[in-house]
Parts: C-alpha cells; sequence; structure tokens
C-alpha cells in the first residue's frame, strides 16, 4: 500500500497562485480576442483593464502568503510550547515498530520526496519573488507587454523549462508540421552542438583542472 503523499500549506498554496495565473492569461486570451486590432481607443481601455487584473491577483497573492506566514509562525511557536511542556512531563512514548519497507516502497518514497521537495523550492522562490525587486520588475514589464498585446506565460520549472518555452512557440507560430516536442528539440540542440563544436568548446571548461575542453572531452 502506497504511502500518502501530504502537501504542506506553502505547497497548496503555490499551485492555488499558479492555477489561478493561468486562468487568468486564459481569461486576457479571451478578452483580447474579443477586441477588434483596429479598435485603438477599446484596444487601449483593454491594456489597462488587463494591467488591473494583474495588479489585484499580484496582490491578493501577497496578501494571502502574508496570512500563511503570520499562521504558520503562530503554528510554530504553539508547536514549540508544547514540545517544553511534554519534556517538563517527562513523558515517555511507547517504542512502535516499523513495519519492513520493500525496495520498490522506498524507491516511491525517494521519488515522492524529492518531487514534495521541488515543489516547496518553488513555493519559496514565489514567496521571495512576491516580496522581492524582481516581482515588482516583472509587474512593470507585463505592463508594457500588454501595450503591446503581448503577455508573459508561464512555463512549468521541471528541468526542460528552456526547451518547453520554444516548443509552445512553435506551436502557436509555426507553420502545421513544423513543430517539435521537448525531446527532438533536445535532440536537434545535441546534433547541431556536436556538428559545430569549435563554436561551442571556448565556453566549455574542464572543471577539475579550469582548462578549455579538448575535442575528445567535448
Amino acid at each position: 500500500m502506497e504511502e500518502t503523499i501530504v502537501e504542506t500549506p506553502e505547497e497548496r498554496m503555490a499551485k492555488q497562485h499558479r492555477k489561478e495565473k493561468k486562468d487568468l492569461q486564459a481569461k486576457i486570451q479571451s478578452m483580447k480576442n474579443a477586441v477588434p486590432k483596429n479598435d485603438k481607443k477599446r484596444r487601449k481601455q483593454l491594456t489597462e483593464e488587463i494591467a488591473k487584473l494583474e495588479a489585484d491577483l499580484s496582490q491578493k497573492h501577497e496578501a494571502e502568503l502574508r496570512q500563511l506566514k503570520s499562521t504558520n509562525d503562530t503554528k510554530a511557536e504553539e508547536v514549540i510550547n508544547g514540545v517544553e511542556t511534554m519534556k517538563m512531563e517527562g513523558g515517555e512514548q511507547d517504542e512502535v515498530k516499523q513495519p519492513r519497507v520493500t525496495k520498490a516502497q522506498k524507491r516511491r518514497d525517494k521519488k515522492a520526496a524529492q518531487e514534495k521537495e521541488r515543489e516547496s523550492r518553488i513555493a519559496e522562490a514565489e514567496v521571495q519573488n512576491l516580496q522581492g525587486v524582481r516581482h515588482q520588475e516583472g509587474l512593470k514589464l507585463a505592463q508594457k507587454l500588454a501595450q503591446q498585446q503581448l503577455q508573459i506565460k508561464e512555463i512549468s520549472s521541471d528541468g526542460h523549462c528552456m526547451y518547453r518555452a520554444i516548443e509552445d512557440q512553435l506551436s502557436q507560430r509555426s507553420k502545421p508540421g513544423l513543430t517539435m516536442s521537448v525531446k527532438e528539440l533536445r535532440s536537434h540542440t545535441a546534433e547541431h552542438m556536436r556538428s559545430h563544436a569549435d563554436d561551442f568548446l571556448p565556453f566549455l571548461t574542464n572543471p577539475n583542472t579550469g582548462d578549455m575542453y579538448s575535442t575528445d572531452e567535448f
């Protein structure tokens, strides 16, 4: 029987925020499609409406994160107080014999733990982004892009984000039949680098010696 992985409040909130951002982008795209491109007056109004929607969502997320942090701080203090009380009472817990875990279960647990850790890092990064200068720059950039009927699109941080971004743009801009999957993009990139080694060798060095890679090492 597989162990149920319980998400932390931060992870649940990060997922919810990503969903709300995605839903907002879909709504914005629908709003853009409803306004004729030659209607400059309505386009200008639309740009202002989009900027307000994005700012409102950002403020909502910031408030929710602050509330979550405040709640977590309170709970942490309660836990610490509870532990201290238990120590003072000198209570002893009976040792519980743990069931034997199979290798397959260990692998599943390890994979689940890694995924949970990744989600946690993403959640922490989003908290920092909302509170930092980078987030404010992002808002300004989003406003400027909206004036040109462009927008920032969220790409999942799964280790393939650069290729997924290209895959996404190819699917929207390329002619039918010219789209490529992440696997195909990686393959084409590797093939190009191998066939143009001289262009990339100056940027690759041996981590042990610091010397530039030789052709064989490349």
